[in-house]
């Protein structure tokens, strides 16, 4: 499992801890020192049942956005919750992925993206780019961001234009920080919330 992940890592330019690409993969994310992978043993696995897992941290209310990029393939993009500020100085942000995601490698590979911070009337929005496989910007008016130009999703009520900063392992998941480039909110809408499964929006 190890290597499979390190094999992974390798492919989109991630850092890892050893091999001949480590260096220039430092030097890109700018992340020192490099994370040592290892598959987990038996004995450090918690009796947990995921299904629990989920429905317990289900009960911590999130946003929602929708990270986009742009490489020579067009446009790409993914929902994800799993968002959060990280640093004001410098400005960072953070957003974790699963190793799985179709989406991740072609961020990877272009180094930026575009955090588009959902509004409480896209909820069909948010569903349709949760769909794999499917062609997630048909229909969907968008601009390039300023400084990345990934795109930026219209009507959304902010976002955040973003290089790669760095990307750590967590499990069956990674966490990308982002260096923010450009950013700005339009203040028009509530922001969409997620809560136990199922959309909602803040009480007036």
């Amino acid at each position: 499992m190890a290597a499979t992940a390190v094999r992974y890592l390798r492919s989109v330019g991630a850092p890892t801890a050893a091999g001949p690409d480590a260096t220039t993969a430092a030097e890109r994310f700018g992340v020192l020192p490099r994370p040592e992978l290892r598959a987990v043993g038996d004995d450090e696995r918690l009796p947990l049942d995921p299904a629990e897992f989920r429905r317990v941290l289900g009960n911590f209310p999130t946003g929602v956005t929708v990270i986009t990029t742009r490489d020579e393939d067009g446009p790409a993009g993914f929902a994800c919750q799993s968002f959060s500020s990280l640093s004001l100085d410098p400005p960072l942000i953070v957003f974790m992925v699963g190793r799985t995601s179709t989406t991740w490698p072609r961020i990877a590979r272009a180094g930026t993206f575009c955090v588009n911070v959902l509004g409480k009337e896209q909820g069909g929005l948010c569903r349709g780019f949760a769909v794999s496989g499917a062609d997630k910007f048909a229909g969907v008016a968008n601009g390039p961001a300023p400084v990345t130009g990934s795109p930026l999703l219209e009507g959304v009520p902010a976002w955040v234009d973003c290089s790669v900063q760095a990307v750590h392992t967590g499990g069956d998941h990674l966490i990308v920080v982002g260096r923010v480039e450009a950013l700005g909110a339009s203040g028009e809408s509530e922001p969409l919330v997620f809560h136990r499964g199922t959309f909602r929006r803040l009480d007036s």
